[in-house]
């Protein structure tokens, strides 16, 4: 799958080689995912690509805030009420959603009010700007309980709720990588989770996973790709996902502190070893926009970035390596 249609999987087929490849293309969390398995044999190429998906679907059934028994529904529905004990696997993902929210000063939080917003992205054009409800004061991430001796999260504010879309996919592809490059045969893989892509190895004779960066102007011919290397790839975007008004292009991405969308920035994509986290501060891109995310990326070890700004130029971080030619 395409990420935001401006990077491009690269090697999308594969030279004559003795390792043989599964792959799959399937739906989780509301989006397309696609998994690709390289082994010495097929059967275990099958193994791990069906073991891989399992893990997603676990994570999924943890995570999701729309399947009434998942641990997070639970916790949304005991929202203002009380604590709920969860899986020690969830409360520690809810604690280093946290600490990423402390990291990017609340550009990223897993926190909201889902009934305090009024926006729809359509791509349609506005032509009044919408009533804005106060902002929900309890809705932040430094008001979620955790105890964790008691293995329980709380909501204080029966409005507050939490939600992993920023960092779910993210968090699957990890787990699904994690657990696939362990098992028997396995030689290199690629997890892409609606455009969180995670990879492992070398694919069959290339020298790693190169993705194409495209630009927005169809136009205009490819910039270069990134190497991955092991490392995940995460890109947000307003593809399909904005509104007009008054002549600025608005994204679905929320400013937590404002309530208010975003703009400026077509997408954004992270270079991590972790997708959960580059997930996390991709949507953070969004909010802290091209100056002040940049400037807290080039703070960050082995994490690298590139912007899409609105106008179709773009602006990356320093240490990032664009190339030019494949070889």
């Amino acid at each position: 799958m395409r990420l935001y249609f401006l990077f491009f999987l690269l090697f999308a087929s594969w030279p004559l080689s003795a390792q043989k490849l599964a792959q799959k293309q399937f739906q989780l969390m509301g989006c397309w995912f696609e998994v690709k398995v390289f082994a010495q044999e097929e059967e275990e190429a099958q193994a791990a690509l069906a073991a891989g998906i399992a893990e997603m679907q676990r994570i999924e059934a943890l995570i999701s805030s729309w399947q009434p028994n998942s641990a997070t529904s639970q916790i949304n529905a005991q929202a203002g009420q009380q604590a709920v004990r969860v899986p020690t696997e969830l409360l520690a993902l809810i604690q280093r959603a946290k600490k990423i929210s402390d990291l990017t000063d609340g550009a990223f939080d897993i926190s909201f009010a889902p009934k305090n917003s009024p926006w729809q992205f359509k791509g349609q054009t506005l032509e009044k700007w919408p009533k804005i409800p106060p902002k929900a004061s309890s809705a932040n991430w430094q008001n979620i309980q955790v105890d964790e001796l008691a293995q329980t999260v709380f909501l204080p504010d029966s409005l507050m709720q939490i939600g992993f879309g920023g960092l779910g996919k993210g968090y699957a592809a990890d787990r699904a990588k994690a657990l696939m490059q362990k098992m028997p045969g396995v030689t290199a893989g690629l997890v892409n989770a609606s455009g969180d892509l995670n990879c492992w190895g070398q694919p069959p004779g290339k020298a790693g996973w190169n993705i194409q960066i495209l630009s927005p102007d169809k136009q205009a011919p490819p910039l270069g790709y990134l190497q991955l290397n092991g490392r995940a790839l995460v890109s947000s975007g307003d593809y399909e996902k904005f509104f007009y008004y008054q002549g600025r292009r608005y994204a679905h991405i929320i400013n937590p502190k404002t309530g208010l969308p975003t703009q400026g920035i077509q997408s954004a994509s992270v270079l991590c070893p972790s997708a959960e986290l580059a997930d996390a501060l991709a949507t953070a891109l969004f909010v802290l926009g091209p100056d002040k995310g940049l400037a807290l990326i080039d703070q960050l070890q082995q994490i690298e970035a590139f912007i899409w700004l609105s106008d179709n130029s773009y602006r990356c971080s320093k240490n990032i390596e664009i190339k030019r030619d494949e070889k």
